[in-house]
Order: structure tokens, then sequence, then C-alpha cells
């Protein structure tokens, strides 16, 4: 007669926490006196990443989230294409921001910044005559 073994799992059911205890858990984090492992071993705080959970949720810091910088792209002509659109869409609120800057000074100064009419200027220039 063969003996089987039979594996029992046995899960510990997890604890629910109060908002309160969260918040002082992170205001704890936050203060700097204790590391997150610290802060597990002392208040008993199963798992990895929960305190980091509470601190994105109740926490007054910016806790960035692991995936949002995101995987690299393999093909390098689409990542080229992205970086471009990134520069280009930054330059465009240069420049919205430099024409809101002229605007506002030409209102409060009363003059004008920018020259409108640049054909007027290229014609009042002497015309260069040709050597002989």
């Amino acid at each position: 007669m063969k003996i089987q073994e039979v594996r029992v799992k046995i899960t510990v059911p997890n604890p629910k926490y109060s908002e309160s205890f969260k918040k002082a858990v992170v205001q704890g984090y936050e203060s700097g006196l204790l590391n997150k492992d610290e802060i597990q071993l002392k208040y008993g705080i199963g798992g990895n990443s929960r305190v980091l959970e509470w601190c994105r949720k109740y926490g007054k810091l910016h806790y960035p989230k692991k995936g949002s910088l995101g995987r690299p792209m393999k093909d390098p002509q689409k990542q080229r294409i992205k970086e471009l659109e990134k520069q280009l869409a930054e330059e465009k609120l240069k420049v919205l921001a430099y024409q809101k800057l002229i605007s506002i000074a030409e209102k409060e100064e009363g003059i004008s910044i920018l020259k409108k009419d640049v054909a007027k200027q290229l014609t009042s220039l002497p015309r260069p005559t040709p050597e002989k």
C-alpha cells in the first residue's frame, strides 16, 4: 500500500486596515523616520507593495507607478518619430508662450514689438546694381 502525500495550502485572509491607520502609516513613512521595511515590521503589514499603494492614495508626495516609463520600442525609427513628436509638442507650447508674452508686453507698453509687414521693408532697400 502506497502512502499518498497531500499538500494543503493554508491561506491567511488579508486583514482590513482602517483609513486612519493607513494615513498614520503613510505619515510615518513620509516623515522619513522609518523606511518601508521597518514600517512593515513595526505594524505587521504583509505584502511588498501595500505601503506603496497607500502612499499613492493618501500621501502628499509623488509616487510614480512602475510601468509608467514603459518598455523601449523595438523599431528605432518609430522611437525617433516619438521623440521628435514630443519635441514638436514642446516647441509649440514655447511658441504659444512667447506669443502670449509679446502680446502682453505690446499691450502694457503700447508699442509694436513684432515687425508685421516684412514685404514693405524688403522693397524699401536699395537694389544692388550689377557691376560691369
